[in-house]
């Protein structure tokens, strides 16, 4: 039983008490994405990965309901309102999910953590361009600047706008394996055992290790910026 928090952890290893630290990682773990009838839970998701660069159809539809409810999790409130256009969260996720599975032939896997992070990195990507479109366009009605922008992230609610801001800066310039940590605990908010799994780590205890130690080059990253 886990009776030390990645949080108090990570903060220990840097010698001094850190808010956003804290905050960063002991947000709560989603619940199990639901199993889906005939799924091959045994299969990993990097020999999915592989199928599907493969160009094996069941495997894309098996990848698209592993990771679907956890992107339309994370991409909630990462689109504000005023700049979603005919497109809401669920059309978005959808469509980047569609456009990297026509790419997949430009991945490269290494291990289970990896593709997630290029998933999140398109929609990240994406997100981007509808927010530099909307403000491109202006309101198409004086009544849309009424509208009401859309809840926070969990990450944002968590940390703040301007944090966000530079906890995003600084994740760009982390090594890939520490990027994709922070991104399975932090955002997918993945349990331990499962990133053990991904980042192919032995056991719970060293995954909460090793996203301890991200936190900690984070956090040196995010106070340089």
């Amino acid at each position: 039983m886990q009776t030390t928090t990645t949080g108090a952890v990570a903060e220990r290893m840097i010698g001094r008490p850190n808010p956003i630290l804290g905050r960063l990682a002991d947000m709560p773990e989603m619940p199990p994405v639901p199993a889906v009838e005939g799924r091959s839970e045994a299969e990993s998701s990097l020999a999915l990965v592989r199928r599907a660069h493969d160009g094996d159809i069941g495997a894309q539809n098996e990848l698209c309901a592993r990771y679907m409810p956890r992107l339309q999790r994370w991409a909630h409130g990462r689109l504000p309102a005023w700049a979603r256009g005919a497109l809401d969260t669920q059309d978005l996720v959808q469509d980047t999910f569609i456009q990297v599975l026509r790419r997949i032939g430009e991945f490269e896997p290494h291990h289970e953590g990896a593709f997630l992070g290029y998933l999140r990195q398109a929609l990240l990507n994406r997100v981007r361009d509808e927010i530099r479109r909307a403000h491109r366009r202006g309101p198409a009605d004086p009544l849309d600047t009424a509208r009401p922008a859309s809840d926070p992230s969990p990450l944002e609610e968590a940390i703040g706008t301007q944090a966000l801001e530079r906890y995003e800066a600084a994740l760009a310039r982390l090594k890939p394996n520490d990027r994709e940590a922070l991104i399975l605990r932090i955002e997918m908010r993945y349990p331990y055992a499962e990133i053990a799994t991904a980042l192919a780590k032995p056991s719970a205890a060293a995954a909460q290790m090793a996203v301890s130690r991200a936190l900690v080059r984070l956090a040196e990253e995010m106070s340089r910026g």
